[in-house]
């Protein structure tokens, strides 16, 4: 597995954690997306990263991107429940490597409906929490309306490294989204993506990098690779200080792409610089 490692990020602080980005391509068989996935896990852990984070529905092709109607992907047979094998696989690649995972899935909720879904998996590999997509888009490639249902709340789950909040694809160009995480206490930010060549990759850069500065708190998004359809995915995963700088970004090949980052620095930061503390909610609209 190529390595695409970053510097080590060094601040004044004194507490941290090693991250990691599963920046992979995927196929139309989950056995093998998941091979791809534990393989990921394995190589975290050998890079001695904290935590390993995966991109937009890992354990399918991108069958989001044609009309349900019209669709030559059955998307109902990529669907998950918490206890499916590939869950617990991962839960139990994540105990026996002593690793917290982000892994993304087109989870079924016990009343039928379908979301896209990250769940944070603890180093024990216990489920600490999950978040679901919450703003889902309806545009050419991207028919997500016709697969997920929205999540109904926005959350932030508490690890032994601090709190992270988890932002999922198109959630981020909603500026409330991180917002609201970040005011709920997360310092960490994680964003499982589906980016593609045809979007502009810089703005999308920028956008992660001024979310991060603006609210005080770190911002690691992976992204898939590779062609699906009429669709190439670019990689270009990137791991984001919560000043804005950004610490590793991959290129567009599938890679495990790494850095160290300082929750406590988020924390601290907002003290130095209180861009939320001074907010006017009762100004805005």
């Amino acid at each position: 597995m190529r390595r695409v490692l970053s510097q080590p990020h060094r601040s004044r602080y004194d507490t941290g954690m090693k991250i990691a980005l599963a920046q992979m391509g995927m196929t139309r068989s989950i056995e093998d997306n998941l091979k791809t996935s534990l393989a990921m896990i394995a190589d975290a852990a050998d890079s001695h990263a904290d935590m390993v984070v995966f991109p937009e529905i890992q354990f399918s092709p991108f069958f989001p991107q044609y009309p349900a109607s019209s669709s030559p992907l059955d998307a109902g047979g990529y669907a998950m429940r918490l206890d499916d094998p590939a869950i617990e696989a991962i839960r139990k690649a994540c105990a026996d490597r002593r690793i917290m995972a982000c892994p993304n899935a087109y989870l079924m909720e016990p009343d039928g409906r379908r979301i896209d879904a990250t769940l944070v998996i603890g180093a024990d590999g216990s489920l600490l929490g999950r978040q679901g997509m919450v703003h889902i888009a309806q545009a050419a490639c991207f028919y997500e309306q016709d697969y997920y249902a929205p999540d109904d709340a926005i959350r932030v789950i508490a690890t032994p490294f601090g709190t992270i909040g988890v932002c999922v694809c198109f959630d981020r160009h909603y500026p409330e989204t991180i917002r609201t995480l970040a005011l709920r206490g997360a310092d960490l930010v994680v964003i499982p993506t589906a980016n593609t060549s045809a979007e502009p990759e810089e703005m999308f850069l920028q956008e992660v990098r001024v979310q991060a500065f603006q609210n005080s708190v770190n911002i690691a998004m992976c992204n898939r690779v590779g062609v699906e359809g009429a669709m190439s995915f670019d990689g270009r995963s990137v791991i984001v200080g919560p000043d804005g700088k950004v610490l590793a970004l991959a290129g567009e090949k599938p890679c495990l792409l790494t850095a160290d980052i300082d929750l406590d620095a988020a924390k601290a930061m907002r003290n130095d610089k209180p861009y939320t503390s001074l907010r006017r909610p009762e100004l805005y609209a």
